[in-house]
């Protein structure tokens, strides 16, 4: 199965960590990324771009509207996501908890769905 491990941050427990502190768990992240893509476990990886350099779209009415930088302000923002194919939700989660990053913000894991069986269910 495979699983999206999305890694939310909240900057301001980013900044409250110790100097060097970030940079330490940005090496051991990438270490653990590279054991896991070495592994076959790590499908794809990737760190977004701040809210603030993202612009929304919406379509409404047949008239579609663009709002520069985060739609909603929140404490935590996505920041990145691993694809990762793991047995299940168990194995999923204790994948996910070698990661960091729960500690400055919060980690989801959810299933990805197979678009074949969505392709099948509206029969396109």
């Amino acid at each position: 199965m495979k699983f999206i491990v999305s890694i939310y941050n909240d900057d301001s427990l980013i900044e409250a960590l110790p100097p060097g502190e970030y940079e330490s768990m940005m090496r051991g992240c990438l270490a653990h990324a590279d054991r896991l893509r070495a592994d076959g476990v790590l499908l794809d990886s990737q760190m977004l771009a701040p809210p603030a350099k993202a612009v929304s779209l919406r379509t409404r009415g047949g008239r579609t509207t663009f709002l520069d930088g985060p739609f909603a302000e929140a404490k935590e923002y996505l920041g990145g996501f691993n694809l990762i194919e793991a047995a299940d939700m168990d194995e999923a989660l204790r994948i996910a908890q070698e990661f960091p990053w729960s500690r400055t913000g919060r980690i989801e894991v959810r299933p990805v769905m197979d678009f074949d069986d969505v392709r099948r269910a509206v029969a396109a």
